[in-house]
């Protein structure tokens, strides 16, 4: 069902909250971490969890929902919704993160876009779309204070959402919010 408001458009995605979890992370992530994100799909997987909801930016995202097609292979019941910031997104990838995305696309069980503009307003409706529709959030976070990735993050803390925060680093970055 689409929904349509103030020139945004809102998709109902038929997935229980409770068993979905959603994904930010750096578009600077290097792959170095993939066998973690996949573990850790692997025991929310265990858990119950069987909605993943990526961003689609690139970098962590498009990782993250490429282990979730891994993860499909074995579990036909897990369900990946891509969630777009608007509908001319996928213009910003060329050569093989643009294959990458295409081939996230057709994988996914749903296309989600929550906003018609390209602009800041947009990426700020698909962070809020990722938390409030999930009740647990993986992220590639750093620690760095400003942008999606760290407003996501303390969206889902606000919001209660648990965080497993798979980017390793020295001291712990929830500490400081």
């Amino acid at each position: 069902m689409q929904i349509t408001s103030h020139n945004i458009i809102f998709v109902v995605v038929i997935c229980n909250k409770n068993i979905t979890v959603a994904f930010t992370g750096h578009r600077d992530y290097d792959r170095c971490a993939d066998e973690r994100i996949y573990a850790s799909i692997v025991q929310l997987y265990s858990q119950g969890y069987r909605c993943f909801l990526t961003g689609m930016a690139w970098g962590f995202d498009l990782a993250a929902a490429e282990q979730v097609v891994r993860l499909r292979e074995l579990y036909h019941d897990v369900e990946l919704i891509v969630v777009e910031p608007y509908a001319s997104f996928r213009g910003l990838f060329h050569g093989a993160d643009a294959r990458r995305y295409d081939a996230i696309v057709a994988a996914a069980t749903q296309r989600v876009v929550v906003g018609d503009n390209v602009g800041r307003r947009s990426y700020f409706l698909r962070n809020e779309y990722l938390v409030q529709h999930s009740s647990y959030l993986v992220a590639w976070w750093n620690g760095e204070k400003g942008g999606g990735t760290a407003y996501t993050v303390k969206r889902a803390l606000r919001d209660g959402l648990p965080v497993d925060n798979i980017y390793r680093s020295e001291y712990d970055l929830f500490s400081e919010l």
